[in-house]
């Protein structure tokens, strides 16, 4: 990448905070509106410095981390069983291409009635969120392995489990870790929604309790972690995935 295009990658940010920065401070907006990014600054900090934020943070974390989780091992059996028999999947497209497009914030108020206010019903929000983009990718992968190299397989005389391990899950191993990047970045978007249900902690917690309370600063705060750890954890997992594909 040429040298100009990574100083223009890296000044854009600069200049949205010297926009932000001079908005603030000539009076061309309110600041009980947008605070200036000193102020936020200084909010941050006093934040770090109690605990309070990395308390938050420790939460949202684990939410979303165990959420993740729980869908995968959800979506990984079920995307290899329908990518391997198409008739499965033929029969359950409807009912998954519905469930696909509610969103699930929409569900709260239910997931309320079953499951209560407990992190039972915030890990299934996370988990609906990152479910089917897990889901899609695991069966695109599957359903689009070459054939030639299954009649291969099946030419030396390779069992259907060896099939699968030797051949499919490798072939379909970039999907999966797509649909896994993917869906981390979709749980990680479903925390604020999350945590609508009744939280005490957590980042949405900060940020709509922040809002209640009438302290921009304290949201903005909650708002700028939740880009930075969502783009911290895109990048480690870009990382992980690189290493393991021996990039």
């Amino acid at each position: 990448m040429k040298i100009k295009y990574k100083i223009l990658r890296w000044s854009i940010p600069f200049f949205i905070l010297l926009l932000w920065f001079l908005v603030t401070n000539l009076g061309y907006w309110s600041l009980y509106i947008l605070p200036s990014p000193i102020r936020v600054a200084k909010t941050a900090f006093a934040l770090l410095k109690s605990g309070e934020l990395l308390k938050h943070m420790a939460v949202s974390l684990t939410r979303v981390i165990l959420g993740f989780s729980i869908s995968f091992l959800i979506a990984f059996p079920i995307g290899v069983f329908m990518g391997l028999k198409k008739n499965v999947y033929y029969i359950f497209n409807p009912l998954l291409e519905f469930l696909r497009h509610v969103p699930p914030l929409a569900l709260i108020p239910m997931l309320i009635l079953w499951f209560g206010i407990g992190e039972k019903s915030k890990l299934i929000v996370i988990i609906l969120a990152s479910f089917f983009p897990m889901l899609l990718n695991i069966l695109k992968g599957i359903s689009n392995c070459d054939i030639k190299l299954i009649e291969v397989g099946q030419s030396f005389g390779f069992s259907k489990y060896k099939i699968f391990i030797k051949i499919i899950l490798p072939s379909a191993l970039k999907d999966i870790l797509v649909g896994m990047r993917i869906g981390l970045g979709y749980s990680w978007r479903a925390i604020i929604g999350a945590e609508l249900i009744a939280a005490s902690s957590g980042i949405g917690y900060l940020i709509l309790d922040s809002q209640q309370l009438s302290r921009p600063d304290k949201v903005i705060v909650g708002i700028l972690v939740i880009g930075t750890l969502g783009t911290f954890i895109d990048w480690l997992f870009r990382i992980l995935i690189n290493k393991f594909q021996g990039r």
